[in-house]
């Protein structure tokens, strides 16, 4: 995702000082071993290394926030949902309307109302839910395997697609089918249906 914003890639520095750290924790744990035992760490430099962890905690979310913020800036908000072209139907026709965004790894709902959540959106038994869904970082897939559905959405693309919600309450998959990167595996989210069945 930083990537594809254009941001400093603070997952390659990340990684670099994990490494870093964790080398000189290996090698200090070596020479607490083998060293004679008059040989002990300075209280100071296990202050430091403490105070070292909080400071990159902070960083790492700081810069996750950073780059989420700006993902979501520039994702169109495809306020209007009029002449729907994938359905045949306008707005009217469904008991909801949910804007999707998709990113790596993970989705993003955002409902009529503008409630936003994260990789789970809450529906009544057998609605008619239209899915407006896009993403800006990569090709995505969509799929809700208990309601028969896949697509697939480029960056920059709005799809337009509904589903009728499953009748029994519970909880049910929504899964990125299409490659996206090495978090791929686990880019998946839950349709949610509870409450009182929504009458045809």
């Amino acid at each position: 995702m930083l990537n594809a914003l254009g941001l400093m890639a603070d997952q390659a520095v990340m990684f670099a000082i994990i490494i870093a750290l964790g080398s000189a924790g290996i090698v200090a744990l070596f020479m607490a071993l083998l060293w004679p035992r008059r040989w002990q760490l300075h209280y100071r430099i296990e202050v430091f290394f403490a105070a070292l962890l909080v400071v990159l905690a902070v960083f790492a979310d700081a810069r996750s926030t950073a780059a989420f913020t700006a993902y979501e800036k520039d994702l169109p908000r495809g306020d209007s949902l009029a002449g729907v072209p994938d359905t045949g139907q306008d707005q009217d026709a469904f008991d909801r309307t949910v804007r999707v965004f998709a990113f790596q790894w993970g989705f993003a709902f955002v409902d009529e109302n503008g409630a936003a959540s994260r990789n789970a959106v809450k529906v009544a038994p057998g609605q008619k839910v239209l899915f407006t869904i896009m993403s800006n970082d990569v090709v995505h897939g969509f799929n809700i395997p208990a309601a028969r559905m896949t697509t697939e959405f480029e960056p920059g693309a709005v799809r337009h697609i509904w589903i009728r919600s499953p009748d029994t309450p519970g909880k049910y998959l929504i899964q990125c089918l299409n490659y996206c990167g090495v978090g791929h595996s686990q880019m998946k989210a839950w349709l949610v249906v509870d409450g009182a069945p929504t009458e045809s």
